[in-house]
């Protein structure tokens, strides 16, 4: 079981690796947008949507690598003052009856969402017509990744709760 924990925390730890980057490239998207502005006078036909769009893939694609390094907002002021068997029971009540299902209904409602997108080609209402279902099937793979990262975190609990037992 902790082979597996390991290998979802590594899957998410290089994905998040991959996908940091990606900052960057908007950041240069963007300075381009404003120098277009400020020496052409016209700001580009396709560089506002290009950013919105890799912005929520970058928000995203970075949410597991956000749950892996425990980087998102988690009000722990009684957790912490309980035994490490008691923070195992409340990190699986919490993953197994709020987290998942939240989940599951993302990436089932997710999926849907992305796949009348691509059915249809929609792109974007701008001048340049740029493909949405990309992004939106970015939704689907940002659910899967916090899936699989909640599998690892249930797996580590149920690990700390057969700990205390054995000892």
């Amino acid at each position: 079981m902790n082979a597996i924990a390991r290998a979802i925390d590594a899957l998410n730890e290089g994905f998040g690796r991959l996908i940091a980057p990606l900052l960057a490239v908007i950041t240069l998207i963007v300075i381009y947008d404003v120098g277009m502005r400020f020496f052409a006078g016209r700001p580009s036909d396709w560089a506002f949507d290009v950013t919105k769009m890799l912005f929520g893939a970058h928000f995203m694609l970075m949410a597991a690598y956000g749950l892996r390094h425990h980087a998102h907002v988690e009000v722990d002021v009684l957790k912490r003052l309980l035994s490490r068997r008691r923070q195992a029971v409340i990190d699986l009540l919490g993953y197994l009856i709020f987290f998942v299902p939240f989940i599951w209904m993302l990436l089932t409602y997710g999926w849907s969402f992305f796949a009348r997108s691509f059915s249809r080609s929609e792109t974007t209402y701008g001048m340049v017509a740029l493909p949405v279902y990309p992004v939106k099937g970015v939704i689907v793979v940002a659910a899967v990744l916090l899936l699989l990262q909640a599998v690892a975190i249930v797996i580590r609990a149920v690990q700390a709760l057969n700990e205390k037992e054995a000892a």
